[in-house]
C-alpha cells in the first residue's frame, strides 16, 4: 500500500477502536448505566482509536523517513567492485540515475546495465517493503486495540490517559514552533557569521557604499565589492516612517470612529470594508504602485517645480501606508472596546462631552495598547518587500529626499538571492547578514511592543 492509503487505513481502524472500546465500556457496566464507569463511554472509545492508531502512525512516519537511505544503501551495496571506488559525488549521481530509471524519467536501455539491475532490485525492495509495512501496521493496530480492550473496565481512568496524550500533543506542536524558529534563527546566524569573516562588520554596519557585485576572476574590473549597509538601513527607515505617517493617523481615527461614534449597522459595513484591504495580496499593491501612485506623485511633484524620480520612496511609503491601515484600525479599535465602560460613564457623569471623552479619558487609558500596535505595525513595515522593489527600486543611494530612489534591506535580500547564486561568495552571504539585522530590529520593536500591551492588559483586565 502507499503512504496514503495506508493512513487512510489506520483512520479507518481507529473508528472500529472507538466503537469496540466504547461497546466494552458499556458492556462492562451491563444494566447498572454510565454512572459506575470512571470516565464516559466516549472517553474509553477515544482511548482505544488513539491506541489503535498512535503507535501505526509512528512506524509509518519513520518508515517514510528512512526508506530512501535504507533502500538506496541496500540497492548500492550490491553494485560491482569498480563503484566502490568512486568519490562520493560520483555516487550520488548513481543514486540519481537509479532514481531516474525508477521513476520512469529515463528509460532502462539507455543507461549502464548495472544501475538497470539496481533500478529493478530497488523497485523489488520497494515493493516488498511496502506489504511488510502494511502487514506489520495491521499487526501493530490490531494487537494494541485487543490490549487496550481488554483492559477496560468501570474503574479505568481512561479520561485521565486521553488528557495525559492530548497534552502530550500540545506540547510537542508548540515545540515545532519552537524549533523552527531556532533552526531559522541558527541557520542565519551561521551564514552571517561566514559573511563577516570576510568582511568586517565595521564596514558593513558603517559604510556608506552599497556595491556587491564581487569579482569572480583575479582580472575583473567593476565589481567593487562596497558591502556598506547605511544606505539600506536609511532606505528602510524613510519608507517604513512614511508608511507610519499614513497609517498611524488614519488607522487610529478610524478605529476612534467604529469604536466610540459609529452605530451597530455602520460598524458592521465599514469594519469589514477596512478589513479586506488586509486581504489583498502585497504583490497587487506593488503593482497600483508602480503603475497608478509612482505616476501621480511624478505628475504632481513636477508641476510644483520639484524632480521627481519614476520610482520613488514616497509613492512606495503611500501605498504601503495604506496596506497597513486595517493593521492599526483592527488592533486600536480592539483595545479602545477594551478600555472598560466604567471610565466612559464617570466622565459622563462629571459633565464631559463625548470628544472630551474620547480625547481626555479613552485615548489615555488606550494608550499604552495603541504604542503596542503601532510598534507590531512598524515591524510590518519594515518586512515589506514587493511594494519596494515595484515602487522604490533597487537603487542604493544614501539619500533623505523622499522623492528619489532608494531601496530597503528586504529588497536586497531578494535581489541577492535570486537567480543562480555561489553560497560561499560575499555577495550571497551578505542576504543573510541583512536577513540577521533585520530579525534583530523586528524581534526588539515586537519585543517592546508585547512589554507595552502586556502592562496594558495587567492595569485593565
Amino acid at each position: 500500500m502507499s503512504p496514503s492509503a495506508l493512513t487512510l487505513c489506520i483512520l479507518a481502524l481507529m473508528a472500529v477502536g472507538y466503537v469496540l472500546g466504547r461497546r466494552q465500556a458499556l458492556a462492562k457496566v451491563g444494566d447498572k448505566g454510565v454512572r459506575h464507569l470512571h470516565s464516559r463511554p466516549t472517553y474509553y472509545g477515544a482511548l482505544t482509536a488513539l491506541w489503535c492508531g498512535i503507535p501505526a502512525l509512528i512506524l509509518l512516519a519513520v518508515w517514510i523517513m528512512v526508506k530512501g537511505s535504507l533502500l538506496t544503501s541496500l540497492v548500492m551495496s550490491e553494485l560491482p567492485s569498480q563503484y566502490a571506488s568512486l568519490s562520493s559525488e560520483e555516487l550520488n549521481l548513481v543514486v540519481n540515475d537509479v532514481r531516474n530509471v525508477v521513476a520512469g524519467n529515463v528509460a532502462a536501455d539507455s543507461v549502464d546495465p548495472f544501475i538497470a539491475s539496481a533500478a529493478t532490485r530497488y523497485e523489488s525492495l520497494e515493493s516488498t517493503s511496502k506489504l511488510a509495512l502494511t502487514v506489520l501496521i495491521l499487526c501493530v493496530s490490531a494487537i494494541c486495540l485487543e490490549f487496550l480492550r481488554r483492559r477496560i473496565h468501570p474503574g479505568f481512568r481512561a479520561r485521565n490517559q486521553v488528557e495525559k496524550v492530548v497534552l502530550v500533543f500540545l506540547i510537542l506542536s508548540s515545540s515545532i514552533a519552537i524549533f523552527t524558529t531556532v533552526g531559522i534563527v541558527l541557520s542565519v546566524l551561521f551564514e552571517a557569521i561566514r559573511f563577516f569573516q570576510a568582511i568586517p562588520i565595521t564596514d558593513f554596519l558603517f559604510g556608506l557604499k552599497w556595491s556587491p557585485q564581487t569579482a569572480i576572476r583575479a582580472d575583473q574590473v567593476g565589481a567593487s565589492g562596497a558591502f556598506g549597509a547605511v544606505p539600506l538601513f536609511t532606505g528602510t527607515l524613510m519608507i517604513s516612517a512614511i508608511a507610519m505617517l499614513v497609517s498611524v493617523p488614519v488607522g487610529l481615527m478610524s478605529a476612534i470612529y467604529l469604536a466610540e461614534y459609529a452605530s451597530p449597522r455602520v460598524r458592521s459595513i465599514v469594519k469589514p470594508l477596512l478589513e479586506i484591504l488586509a486581504g489583498i495580496p502585497t504583490v497587487v499593491y506593488g503593482f497600483f504602485a508602480a503603475l497608478t501612485v509612482a505616476p501621480l506623485v511624478r505628475e504632481i511633484g513636477e508641476s510644483l517645480g520639484f524632480s521627481v524620480a519614476s520610482e520613488s520612496a514616497l509613492a512606495a511609503g503611500l501605498v504601503m501606508g495604506v496596506m497597513i491601515i486595517p493593521f492599526v484600525s483592527s488592533l486600536s479599535d480592539d483595545v479602545i472596546n477594551s478600555v472598560p465602560q466604567s471610565l466612559r460613564d464617570g466622565a459622563f457623569a462629571l459633565g464631559a462631552t463625548q470628544s472630551e471623552t474620547v480625547r481626555q479619558v479613552i485615548i489615555p487609558a488606550a494608550l499604552p495598547g495603541i504604542v503596542g500596535g503601532v510598534l507590531l505595525a512598524v515591524s510590518r513595515a519594515i518586512g515589506e518587500t514587493m511594494i519596494v522593489v515595484m515602487a522604490a527600486g533597487l537603487a542604493a543611494n544614501l539619500s533623505a529626499n523622499p522623492l528619489q530612489a532608494v531601496t530597503t534591506v528586504t529588497a536586497q535580500m531578494v535581489t541577492l538571492l535570486v537567480g543562480d547564486q555561489e553560497f560561499d561568495s560575499p555577495k550571497t552571504l551578505a542576504a543573510f547578514a541583512l536577513g540577521l539585522m533585520l530579525f534583530l530590529v523586528t524581534l526588539t520593536l515586537n519585543i517592546i511592543a508585547l512589554h507595552v500591551v502586556r502592562k496594558y492588559r495587567e492595569q485593565y483586565d
